[in-house]
């Protein structure tokens, strides 16, 4: 995977493909090979760019502390690099709410939005635990445990466990704390009906304390389609990965 010098940042990423560009945003702790499956098969079709946050993975550690205003700023800087104008722009879990944040900043930028499992802000305790906890373990230097537990959940075989666990073990404590932390106090729920772009949210059937999420961001957002993948949880880029790419591949076609 190739590094890109962005002037103040330097991240790893991968594109894939040729066609109409999708850039995918991953959640603390795991990288770029979260969405293995979608660098795979949308790449048939579509560019696929993926990408490691400032502190994850094999891209360095960021003095600059991680925020989802500064991860937006670095996609801009990494089109920018690969001379690329507009993308949609995908987001799993946290990272579908950094597209929520790209698209009140950079609309002119984006030609659409692809939020799976995201959140405006964080308003149930089962989520602000479980956030706490990243919070907490990251916080004393633990990346090997929470590097392992989230990679075992989030992988469907043994083989992905380990590359997902290899990679997301380089992680650098202090950023994914930050990234942690950010996720815990950001709020967009009272800017959602600025969102004038067609924007995708795909939920799992069995992801029961999100769809008060998905609820909120379907009756809000003004131009939305909201799906909901039957047996599945909230790890659905791994665990649901081809019902995943045919909604992608329909709602790009389809604008």
């Amino acid at each position: 995977m190739p590094i890109a010098d962005l002037g103040g940042a330097t991240l790893n990423y991968t594109v894939k493909g040729s066609g109409t560009p999708i850039v995918f945003i991953h959640p603390p702790v795991l990288t770029s090979m979260n969405f293995k499956y979608q660098l795979e098969e949308l790449s048939k079709n579509f560019q696929v760019i993926t990408f490691d946050i400032r502190g994850h993975g094999k891209s360095p550690y960021s003095p600059e502390p991680v925020t989802y205003p500064l991860i937006v700023k670095d996609i801009i800087r990494l089109l920018d690099y690969l001379n690329i104008n507009k993308a949609f722009i995908c987001g799993y879990s946290t990272g579908g709410s950094i597209v929520l944040e790209y698209i009140l900043t950079f609309a002119e930028r984006a030609f659409g939005g692809i939020a799976i499992g995201a959140m405006p802000d964080v308003n149930d305790d089962y989520l602000r635990k479980k956030i706490s906890l990243g919070i907490k373990l990251s916080s004393k230097g633990a990346i090997n445990l929470l590097a392992w537990s989230i990679s075992w959940k989030n992988s469907n075989n043994m083989k992905l466990f380990k590359q997902m666990f290899t990679e997301a073990k380089k992680g650098d404590y202090r950023n994914i704390e930050q990234y942690y932390q950010y996720s815990l106090k950001y709020n967009c729920v009272n800017q959602l009906s600025k969102i004038r772009l067609p924007i995708l949210l795909v939920y799992g059937q069995k992801d029961k304390p999100f769809h008060s999420y998905a609820r909120q961001l379907h009756e809000k957002l003004p131009q939305n389609e909201l799906h909901i993948i039957e047996n599945v949880d909230h790890r659905i880029p791994t665990k649901a990965a081809k019902e995943l790419n045919q909604l992608i591949s329909k709602f790009i076609n389809a604008i």
